[in-house]
């Protein structure tokens, strides 16, 4: 039953890390968009999740109506006020870019909130359980971000295939030059994109904050686990990055099984192995 246990619970954990990296993979699918400053976004969110909580007095899930819409302006601001000055051919430029947004970020937090580790409170739900058979229990608030991250992943499918929006996103996606001959304002879609993508991250971030301790410093470390994931799962493909973190969570939790300390060493090998035997992944979309 341990083994069953970690391999529910794996898969629940991959739920948060297809959180983590839905974002990552929106925003390369649309603009080929490597952004190194993801993993620190996520914990600015936590943190802005944080600062609401404590000034309201409310739940961190009440916090999400006032987290979303903040890092969905952020992205819209962020991406028409600098990045789309460095879109092009050469990939350096952005990457440079976010990496130096990395640093601000994390400075910036450390300089605010200090380097002590800080924890959201759901309060009772926090510890609440479901029994299954077999003496097995799944924790309430697992499940509710493994639902979650899945309703996220199906909204942002259905905006991408079913959404004017998302047909603008295709459409600059694959042919630039030619979408804006047809009259769509590349900076702008490209602005929307960040914003959607932001406000995943802030989903991200919250349920980040309310699972575990948090501090400026653990930005790139989910970055690295939202990469994996999306590279895991195939590039530009939303359920592939679901499927990478399940399959991220779930290789985790069974080294930890084995060993506490091969925790982070599995998804690792697990990360190194696909990447080995499907260079892009293993349900890719992207040409």
């Amino acid at each position: 039953m341990d083994w069953i246990n970690a391999i529910i619970q794996g898969i629940l954990l991959g739920g948060l890390y297809a959180l983590f990296a839905a974002g990552l993979s929106l925003i390369f699918g649309v603009m080929r968009l490597v952004n190194i400053a993801h993993g620190d976004f996520i914990v600015l969110a936590a943190f802005l999740g944080l600062s609401v909580t404590s000034v309201l007095g409310i739940s961190p899930l009440l916090a999400l109506l006032l987290v979303v819409p903040a890092m969905a302006a952020l992205g819209y601001v962020l991406q028409r006020g600098i990045l789309n000055q460095t879109l092009g051919d050469d990939i350096l430029p952005p990457l440079l870019v976010t990496f130096g947004l990395s640093v601000i970020i994390q400075n910036g937090l450390l300089e605010i909130y200090s380097a002590d580790p800080q924890k959201m409170s759901a309060g009772p739900i926090e510890t609440a359980s479901i029994a299954l058979p077999g003496d097995l229990n799944v924790g309430v608030l697992p499940l509710i971000m493994f639902l979650v991250a899945v309703v996220v992943i199906a909204g942002l499918q259905w905006v991408f295939y079913r959404s004017a929006l998302g047909r603008a996103f295709r459409a600059v996606s694959d042919k630039q030059d030619i979408a804006e001959l047809m009259g769509l304002n590349k900076a702008h879609v490209f602005g929307l994109a960040m914003a959607l993508s932001l406000a995943v991250v802030a989903i991200a971030g919250v349920f980040l904050g309310i699972r575990t301790s948090f501090d400026p410093s653990i930005g790139p470390g989910r970055l690295i686990f939202g990469f994996e994931a999306v590279i895991i799962g195939g590039l530009g493909n939303l359920w592939g990055t679901l499927i990478g973190g399940i399959i991220l969570g779930v290789s985790q939790n069974i080294g930890a099984q084995i060993n506490p300390g091969w925790q982070l060493l599995a998804g690792h090998i697990a990360f190194l192995f696909v990447l080995a035997v499907r260079p892009r992944g293993l349900f890719p979309r992207i040409d």
